[in-house]
This record gives structure tokens, sequence and C-alpha cells, in this order.
């Protein structure tokens, strides 16, 4: 019997119990409409007898009623889920890995103590409540926040969830040998089991927003008896942990090919129920491959990440075998200006890039140089909008930098004279004194809306005598978070780099504490970090710390967010587009709600369900 007959047989066991009690003339027909008689007339039967046949009926169907609804919530009976993420996963465990193709992947399995819903809101997941200074969760100096966990969570191996877990979790990303790849923790002095199942965390320093350890699926917790002996340098070696590790969500791995598909079973143990008895997500094609064979072909349920020119998308969708949908947060399309130099020895570690670090000039001539308009059009149309911000988030929207949304070729080349970059011999290209042509390998993911926006930029470029050696990656490995490849966006080991960064947290320190200096990506911490960047700046490292110790309340925080955008925007990162996350639904797929920006797009996957 499926959830939803169960549900309406036991109402109708309170409601025949609440008739047997005498209701006060409360209503007591049954949800579903049924009679508990037959009405057919067909039995020579005194009144008495039938109503004696009737208790009985009634009594039987009470009894069998109430044996079905005394049993547990299974879950299953609704097939496979068939899902697309042309960038396919590298691994499932996520802590070692910010790259959203693993994260999501990881999503399935793993999960915080909280989510953030489609709102913006934070909600429980393994914790029994937020916590807040009300409840006696946050103390009242801010150096602290303890977390109720929920005592009724499992494994999938059967083992119970507790605090000691999550202490383990800590214990695992602190250690600079994992590589962990979340940077939650730098400001955490201590993660402390209160017994079972309560948890308290302490900050170096008052922290007015401590939602950030342990909150979305970016920072879950793994199971401190699956990773033992997976701390510090054997971290990256232990395949079977990370390629399938032991969860609490609503799905485990059952078979996983890294860079291919990933297959998932509904978790046995799972303390609540779902409705598919297994997904698969595939990984490989591209975007638009992946949008035609939801919308068009009706042959796979979801379809993530479909950067496809809009007009492609629009006829597809009119094929009536799938919808869109799409969410704006705080995702930007970029381009990164290496803070290192990609040539020195060793590459993109330590050394400073001779033209891009403090030169504010270089930045405008290249940025104003680009019309966004157009880029939006040929490649996004609704789900793209011009900005000049890497944090595009409501009041905290720098308008300081809105000079880059009117193309300006005539400035940029007034600019790049003034800087004395001239073209001496004729070729077209200028030349810097002490580096030469002003000549960049620029590369990006394998994607036909950024090879069409590459070819453009490129355009725009040689009018002002810079050329772009546009080159471009398979997906998988330039946002692969392991760094298996060179070419993965955290070693950088090129002057550019152009893909879509974003927040899993509307709190700008969030984010915008990913360009502090402590962050950056390097051999020494397996490539883990999130200032993919390189940006050494004692101004912006300042600002971050003002951000993070001012309340949320106080009006300075929204000015901390736009200093901090303005600074790193006009010197390491040329913004481009305001992206929606854009993804695909089969038609008869239902109760997804709304697509989440901030967190895992499957973060309410155990609701999904298909009609017929």
């Amino acid at each position: 019997m499926s959830k939803w007959k169960r549900l309406l047989a036991v109402m109708a066991i309170l409601a025949m119990v609440a008739a047997a009690c005498g209701s006060d003339g409360e209503d007591t027909t049954t949800d579903d409409g049924a009679t508990e008689t037959d009405d057919t007339g067909t039995e020579d039967t005194t009144e008495d007898d039938a109503m004696e046949e009737e208790d009985d009926a009634m009594e039987e169907e009470d009894d069998a009623m109430e044996e079905e609804a005394e049993e547990p919530a299974a879950s299953g009976g609704g097939g496979n889920l068939t899902m697309l993420q042309w960038q396919a996963p590298s691994q499932v465990n996520s802590l070692l890995s910010s790259g959203t193709k693993d994260l999501l992947a990881g999503s399935l399995v793993l999960e915080p103590l909280a989510e953030i819903n489609p709102a913006g809101e934070i909600v429980p997941a393994l914790a029994a409540e937020i916590p807040t200074a009300g409840n006696g969760g946050i103390s009242e100096d801010q150096t602290q926040i303890t977390w109720t966990l929920r005592d009724d969570v499992m494994w999938s191996d059967g083992t119970p969830f507790t605090a000691a877990d999550v202490v383990f979790t800590y214990e695992y990303c602190t250690n600079e040998e994992t590589g962990c790849s979340n940077e939650t923790f730098t400001d955490v002095t201590s993660v402390v089991a209160d017994g079972d199942f309560s948890v308290t965390l302490t900050f170096e320093a008052a922290k007015p927003y401590p939602f950030e350890p342990f909150v979305s699926y970016s920072s879950p917790i793994l199971q401190a008896a699956q990773f033992a002996d997976c701390v510090g340098a054997a971290a990256k070696s232990c395949s079977d942990e990370n390629f399938a590790p032991v969860g609490t969500g609503p799905y485990m791995v059952t078979d996983f090919r890294p860079e291919d598909t990933a297959v998932y079973a509904a978790n046995p143990n799972y303390r609540g129920s779902v409705f598919f008895d297994t997904v698969e997500i595939k990984g490989g094609g591209d975007a638009e491959s992946a949008a035609r064979s939801v919308l068009e072909v009706g042959e796979a349920d979801y379809a993530w990440n479909l950067q496809v020119a809009p007009e492609i998308l629009a006829g597809m969708e009119a094929a009536g075998n799938g919808r869109l949908a799409s969410a704006f947060t705080a995702n930007v399309e970029h381009i990164s200006l290496n803070q290192t130099d990609p040539f020195a020895d060793p590459p993109s570690e330590g050394t400073p890039n001779p033209l891009f670090v403090d030169n504010p000039d270089l930045n405008r001539a290249l940025s104003i140089a680009i019309n966004r308009d157009e880029l939006v059009a040929v490649g996004y149309g609704p789900s793209g909008r011009p900005t000049c911000n890497i944090w595009p988030v409501g009041v905290q929207s720098s308008t300081n930098l809105d000079y880059c949304l009117t193309q300006d070729i005539d400035g940029a080349n007034a600019i790049l004279d003034e800087l004395g970059y001239l073209d001496t011999d004729g070729d077209g290209i200028r030349e810097a004194d002490g580096y030469g042509p002003l000549e960049f390998d620029y590369v990006t993911s394998t994607n036909a809306v950024r090879q069409s926006n590459q070819e453009l930029i490129a355009s725009y470029w040689e009018q002002i005598g810079v050329k772009a050696n546009m080159k471009n990656e398979d997906a998988s490995l330039f946002f692969d978070g392991t760094c298996a490849s060179d070419v993965c966006i955290w070693k950088f080991f090129t002057p550019m780099q152009m893909y879509t960064n974003g927040a899993s947290n509307p709190y700008a320190g969030a984010y915008l504490n990913g360009f502090d200096s402590e962050k950056i990506p390097t051999s020494g911490t397996s490539w883990g970090g999130d200032n993919i960047y390189r940006i050494n700046s004692a101004e912006v490292d300042g600002l971050i710390d003002e951000l993070l110790s001012t309340a949320l309340d106080d009006p300075r925080l929204n000015e901390l967010a736009i200093e901090i955008n303005d600074a790193v925007s006009t010197t390491a990162i040329i913004p481009l587009i305001h992206r929606a996350n854009a993804s695909a639904f089969g038609i008869n797929i239902e109760n997804t709600g709304e697509l989440n920006g901030w967190d895992s797009e499957y973060w309410n996957i155990e609701e999904w369900t298909r009609a017929g």
C-alpha cells in the first residue's frame, strides 16, 4: 500500500474511534468516502442482523487498517529516477571537493546539521532545531553555538548517528593533510560532544552568523567509523570510502564510476520514506544533449545546469515532455585573472603575477571592452543578467562598478595607451614592459555557450590590442575537486579562467571570506581552498575580518560586502553574467518544489514523485 493510502487508512481509523467515543457533533465521515455497509438489498436479513454484520465488518476492517498502520513506512515503489549531470561527479565525499557536480552527488547520501531552503532560510536536517539565543543555542557573547541533534537518525549501515560523528568530521577537515575543501572551520577552535545528541562549537571570536560549519550540502557529516583511517594524507587514497560513503540521507551508493555514473538505492534505515527505489546520475555529453533528453525526447527525468542558448531551450520545451526550472541567487559567470604567476616554478604558487596584481586599470580596460548584453542574449536569455559584481545579492549589490554595463572600446584603448601598453611591432598586439605581448591563454569548460562567449570576448579584446588564446577543457576534469588533472580550476595553471561560482548561503560573509589570503589553494593543501584567484591582499583580509565580526543588523554589514566586492571585482575578477540556476524536470516529475539555488538542487529529493 502506498504512503498516501496508508495515510487515508490512519485517518479513517481516527474517524471511527472518534465516532465510537461520541464526538459532540463532529463530522466523522471517512475522507475516502468509503461505505461500510452493503446497500444492494440482495440479502434477506433483519435490521438487527444487518447491524451486527456491519459491526463485524467494521471491526475486521479496523483490525486490518491498524495492522497496516503499525507497519513502518516502506521506501520505494517508484522505480528508477534518471538524472543527467553532464559534468559527471568525480567522487561522493563532499568534503574533498567544492565542485558543484561532486557536492550534488554527495547530497543524496551525506547530510549536514541544517540545510538552506529555496527562500534562503536555515532549516533543520540532522539537528532537532535551529539554535538561537532564545532557545539557549547561541551564547550571549556569540562565541559558541550548541546544536541539539535528532535522536532517531541511523547511518545506512544501521548504526546510530551521534555527536561523535560531528566531532570526527571537524577533526577530519581541520587536518591540513586531508585536503578538505570545506573552509568553514577556519575560525572554529573546538567542537565538543555534550553527550550523544548535543555538540558545541566554539569560535575564536564573536560570530554574529554562526551558520556555516555543518550547514548546507557543502558541509555534511561523515561517519567516524567508516573514515577513521582516512584522516590526513590517507584521505585521497580512500577510494572505497570516497566513492561510497555511509550516509544518513535518503539514498546510498551501490555503484560509482568516476566521471561517468553514480547509482543509488533507497537507504533502508532512512528516517522517512522515499518514492523512487533507485536513482541514477549519468554524466557525460553536454548541456544541450542533456536538455534534449529531458525536454524534447523524454528519456530522462532531470537535467542539471542547462547552459544552453535560450532559443534552443524554448524549442525543446515546446515539445511538451519536460519543464524548465530556474532560480537567481548568487551565481556569477566571470573571468578570473590569476594573481600568481602560472609560468613560475612552481606554477601558480607564491610568485605574484607580474601583470595582474595591483593593476585595476588593466582590469577596467579588459572589462569595459566587453558587451555583456550581447553575451547574455547569445547564451542565456531570461536566465542571465549583465553584472559588474561577483556578489550581486539584494541591497549588497554594488552600483559603483556600473560603468562596465556599457561597452566602451575607445575608453579601453585610451586606458591601455595611458598604461604604456603599445603595439610597437605592428602585429596588432600591445606589449607591456617587463612582460611582453598582451597575449593570454584563456581556458573554460567545453560548452557551446561558453565557447560562443569566448569567441565574442576574443573579438572585443582584439579591438583593443589584446589577444586571447581560447582553450576549453572537459568539464568533468575542469571542475574535478580532486585535482587529479592539471586542468582543474584550483590549480589554475593558466593566466585566465572562466566559469561560474556562487554561494551556498545568503550570508555575504560565507562567500566573501573565500577571498582571504589564507585560503589560497597550494600543493601543500592538496589544492584545497576557496581563494582560487590567489588574491593576497592585506586590505581585503582586513575587510573580511571586519565583515565576519559585524552584527547582522548593523548597516556597516552591507557597506563591507560592497567594499570587498569592489576590491576583488576591479583587480582579480571580471564579473560578466548573473546567472540563474537552470535545470529541467520530466513533465511527470512532481513535488519538487521551487528549484533551490542556495543549497543542493536535490535537497528534497525524498519528496519527489512521478505521476501516473
